[in-house]
């Protein structure tokens, strides 16, 4: 790399000499030449984040929600919206302690896992705060999957007690009887119904509403436990990989080094967080994105404000709250392009004019090299003030993870939000965080920046695929190294070795090193891919299961991570199409049946029968196909996939990059009739 600004080389590459990969340089963040940051004197795990910060900050708003009218949550568009009414960092230590003493009263040890399942809320913290008090497993059971992978986290960690969102409280109850060999306390965040203590009392097991269990630890001291940096505070598990999800063990130790490289990181960029920053926490906590910044909020003493758990209000959330951070998924900041570029071509041409000057005006200064606050001044005041206003008016940094950001939309809104616009890129095998574009620094456009200052990354070359990590743009799978990393996936020693080898973590994502140090993912060496909402997809799983459909002969299904779902390319069976068309009066040859409307809809029709019929055999239980994993549109093609047009191995294996460059046009095309 000719000009590395932003990484220096700490290791040369190596070429292949055993039949292995060749690996590239091993770079380093230019904020970590003095070696990686170390964290706050005696913030060794989880618990001591909190725990300083309590001493420190005793007295600061902590975790917010919207103002209870009636005894109930302002849910309704036509109630006023409330305040958000605040606990304090001492207010929140204080309930922190008595669900402590009550999760020990229940005979949960040091080591027990303890399940949280629900929405963001005060409880799910002060929840996951407890178990970081007393050495315990969180194990979050991610609140969209539904009772099939609830039920699998809860036989394979182990959870003996779970906090439960009150209306979620019915989804645990159907995984009974599968699950109450392990679970035998269940606290709602709310209240209990009678029936929901009848049904639990069958099973043998005790159900406490959230001021009941409060009350049950009363008058009981149990001393903290000595915890260490290695001990795991949180078994995270991955969604939509191929078979079982994987449950990535998450130590104190990678959580606290995170947080000290990405406080250095920010300190760097004189962005230094404060306790007067605040924070909405709207992302799944069941997700390490959210988890891992919510703790280094905590870590400085920051304000926490919860949503109301509907999209639709979510903006008017943000506009009582005033975040001065806002973190989302491409999906959200797409739907704020959007709603943005509706209203500006809706404004009439004078307003539209002006905006499209002011727009191209500061964007060509941002390009020459100016900060955005300096590029355009008086077109911030006139004209984006409102942009800003419309995320609460105080937001300095808005920072997007989990799936690509497209490159239109990140231009677009580092020009008009008047804020820095960052992507980063990190798995929950590393913690959350191993790249992050930088402050106006728009050449790292479509880029995710260069590696956050704890970590080593290099490249492995892919010969298969024709990617050389020594070539003169590198380019190669990503691996990286550092404290950040996981424990290892929970159960599956054999899992781990496959992606951990001499200490680097394979990500499976594709690389390329810009000149500059930063960092741009390309591909994805194995056949999963991500929806532009985080979702994982294992392709060749649901190819496998759509292809029981006894009218078709194969499929290719596609998606990628700047669309949320999936369509299909389809090899109709000839003689079931000709039938069908005979039986519903639709006349035409082969060829015109395939283009045909109703053909296509029919086609799709029994594709999402099967999706939601087929059922998917997990450990302990079965559950259908999740929503992003069916398929939206369908192009039917009357030539079978073959080897003439370089679609097929010999072996009759879809060569999917060749698949996808013949049918591009098809691609675009459904994509844009869904749209």
């Amino acid at each position: 790399m000719a000009q590395k600004r932003f990484v220096f080389e700490s290791e040369k590459g190596k070429a292949s000499t055993d039949g292995r990969p060749s690996m590239g340089p091993v770079y380093r963040s230019m904020f970590a030449k003095d070696g990686f940051p170390s964290p706050v004197q005696g913030m060794e795990s989880c618990w001591d984040i909190f725990r300083l910060s309590v001493e420190k900050n005793s007295g600061n708003p902590m975790l917010g929600r919207r103002e209870i009218v009636n005894g109930k949550l302002l849910l309704s568009i036509s109630l006023q919206p409330g305040k958000y009414l605040w606990l304090t960092y001492k207010d929140v230590y204080d309930i922190v302690m008595k669900v402590g003493a009550s999760i020990r009263s229940c005979g949960v040890e040091q080591g027990g896992r303890c399940g949280i399942y629900g929405a963001n809320c005060a409880e799910w913290i002060m929840s996951m705060e407890a178990c970081n008090a007393h050495g315990l497993y969180c194990v979050p059971l991610y609140d969209t999957l539904g009772a099939g992978a609830v039920e699998f986290i809860i036989c394979h960690a182990e959870i003996s007690i779970a906090f439960v969102e009150e209306k979620k409280i019915s989804e645990v109850l159907k995984t009974f009887p599968n699950t109450t060999e392990y679970l035998k306390t269940l606290v709602s965040f709310g209240d209990v119904t009678p029936e929901q203590r009848e049904e639990v009392k069958k099973f043998g097991l005790a159900i406490y509403s959230w001021d009941e269990f409060l009350r049950l630890g009363e008058n009981k001291q149990f001393d903290l436990p000595m915890t260490k940096k290695t001990d795991i505070c949180t078994i995270m598990y991955t969604s939509g990989t191929t078979g079982d999800p994987k449950g990535v063990l998450i130590s104190n130790e990678s959580i606290v080094t995170l947080i000290a490289g990405v406080k250095h990181l920010l300190e760097s960029m004189n962005e230094e967080l404060s306790e007067k920053d605040v924070y909405l926490s709207y992302l799944p906590l069941a997700h390490i994105f959210d988890r891992v910044i919510e703790e280094l909020f905590i870590s400085h003493g920051a304000s926490i404000g919860f949503w109301r758990g509907d999209v639709k209000l979510l903006i008017e959330d943000i506009g009582e709250l005033k975040p001065t951070i806002f973190c989302a998924v491409p999906r959200v900041l797409d739907r704020i392009y959007s709603g943005l570029t509706e209203k500006i071509s809706s404004g009439g041409f004078l307003k539209q004019t002006l905006f499209n000057i002011a727009y191209s005006y500061k964007l060509y200064n941002m390009r020459k090299g100016h900060k955005h606050v300096e590029a355009a001044p008086i077109c911030d005041k006139i004209v984006f003030s409102k942009v800003k206003q419309g995320l609460g008016g105080n937001v300095r940094l808005i920072l997007s993870g989990a799936a690509p950001l497209a490159t239109h939309v990140e231009a677009f809104l580092r020009v008009v939000a008047c804020a820095h616009v960052l992507q980063g890129y990190g798995l929950t095998e590393s913690c959350a965080g191993t790249f992050v574009s930088l402050p106006n620094e728009l050449a790292m456009l479509g880029t995710v920046g260069p590696p956050v200052p704890n970590v080593d990354v290099c490249l492995e070359s892919v010969p298969e695929m024709g990617y050389d990590a020594l070539s003169s743009t590198p380019r190669g799978e990503i691996c990286i190294r550092g404290s950040t990393l996981f424990s290892g996936y929970y159960k599956r020693e054999d899992l781990t070795k496959e992606v951990m080898v001499d200490g680097w973590f394979h990500t499976g994502d594709i690389g390329e090193w810009q000149p500059d140090g930063s960092m741009k993912i390309i591909d994805r060496k194995k056949n999963i891919f991500k929806l532009s909402q985080g979702e994982y997809v294992a392709v060749e799983n649901l190819e496998n299961i759509y292809g029981l459909v006894s009218d078709i002969d194969l499929i290719w299904i596609y998606g990628n991570s700047f669309e949320s779902f999936l369509i299909a390319v389809v090899n109709a069976n000839q003689k079931a199409l000709e039938r069908w068309a005979e039986e519903n009066g639709v006349t035409g040859d082969f060829n015109s049946l395939c283009e045909n409307t109703k053909a296509k809809e029919y086609i799709l029709g029994e594709l999402s029968k099967i999706a939601k019929e087929k059922k998917v055999l997990l450990s302990c239980s079965e559950y259908l196909l999740k929503g992003f994993e069916f398929i939206k549109a369908v192009h039917l093609d009357p030539v079978p996939f073959d080897m003439e047009r370089d679609l097929l191995t010999p072996t009759y294996k879809k060569k999917r990059p060749q698949l996808l460059k013949y049918y591009q046009n098809v691609i675009d095309n459904m994509y844009k009739s869904k749209k």
